[in-house]
């Protein structure tokens, strides 16, 4: 049997066997500039979207960008950012992305849904992020991005447990990792994202860890550092790169970067790194120009963990 007729048959079976058995199949790239994203995220005052129709450019016109501005093969488009869902209108994205000398690293799926509310609510929850996952398989991404899922009592991870189980085993189906990031601090805890991808128990559910979020949980360095030491070892693809966050009240929290490339080299991950920048000033490619120089800095230099 043929190597791809043998990873098509396993992938399939590991959607009736809750993708315990296989793992996601990626090659990632070693040389440090080959690591590098963007996320679409910081430009989102730029690029028209659903939330800002006044931007001034097209996802697809921002694309054109990256190369000449930022120099990084890498793109982690929002969701917010596409036009559609639609096969066509993805295709054509896909196109356009590869003709810009980019490939996509990972969707973030920011959109309405209730994975924990009521029957109906929950199918289709699960149709609208199965249509991203299809998505990400046009666009050659690894995986899409989701929220742990709100209205679930405190203290209880059943319901989410349940619904990202089935949604793990859609992504299985179709090789693509389904992330959870340390992202809205009243929900995305990083205990609480630990204690559900391993409650889960699939190499498709994985952690995104995000290198300032956790600061918005408790304002502790050593504790956003602690939130690293857990998520990395459970990341598979996608890590997000940030120096620093602002708070609801205008507080601004930093983290020391360095110190966050060792603990990823530490835990031996080997996936990308989006450049997420959400600091002071107006200009995004210049943040995002910034992160890209420290980290190259460390992953040419292999900084280790501190």
């Amino acid at each position: 049997m043929r190597r791809r007729d043998f990873l098509a048959i396993s992938v399939a079976a590991a959607a009736c066997t809750g993708a315990r058995d296989v793992e996601p199949h990626t090659t990632f790239p070693t040389g440090a500039r080959e690591r590098l994203s963007v996320s679409t995220y910081p430009f989102r005052k730029l690029i028209i979207s659903r939330r800002n129709v006044t931007g001034r450019m097209t996802l697809k016109q921002f694309a054109e960008t990256v190369k000449p501005k930022l120099n990084v093969p890498g793109i982690e488009p929002w969701s917010h950012h596409f036009e559609s869902t639609g096969p066509d209108y993805v295709r054509g994205l896909g196109e356009h992305f590869e003709q810009a000398g980019l490939h996509v690293v990972n969707i973030p799926v920011d959109m309405p849904a209730k994975l924990c509310g009521t029957s109906e609510e929950r199918t289709a929850a699960l149709a609208m992020y199965r249509e991203w996952v299809d998505a990400a398989v046009i666009l050659k991404s690894p995986s899409i991005r989701v929220h742990l899922p709100r209205g679930e009592n405190p203290g209880s991870i059943a319901c989410s447990v349940s619904a990202l189980r089935e949604l793990a085993a859609y992504g299985a189906s179709k090789n693509i990792v389904i992330n959870v990031e340390n992202d809205v601090p009243t929900i995305e805890q990083p205990e609480r994202i630990v204690e559900i991808i391993k409650a889960v128990n699939s190499p498709f559910l994985r952690a995104l860890p995000d290198f300032c979020n956790s600061m918005l949980v408790h304002n502790d360095h050593e504790y956003n550092y602690r939130a690293m030491d857990m998520l990395f070892p459970l990341a598979f693809n996608i890590s997000h790169v940030k120096d620093e966050e602002s708070g609801d009240h205008g507080e601004v929290y930093r983290v020391d970067v360095n110190r966050i490339f060792g603990i990823a080299g530490k835990t031996g991950y080997r996936g990308y790194f989006s450049m997420e920048w959400e600091g002071q000033g107006d200009d995004p490619y210049e943040g995002c120009r910034q992160l890209i120089e420290a980290s190259l800095h460390n992953l040419e230099s292999d900084v280790p963990a501190r």
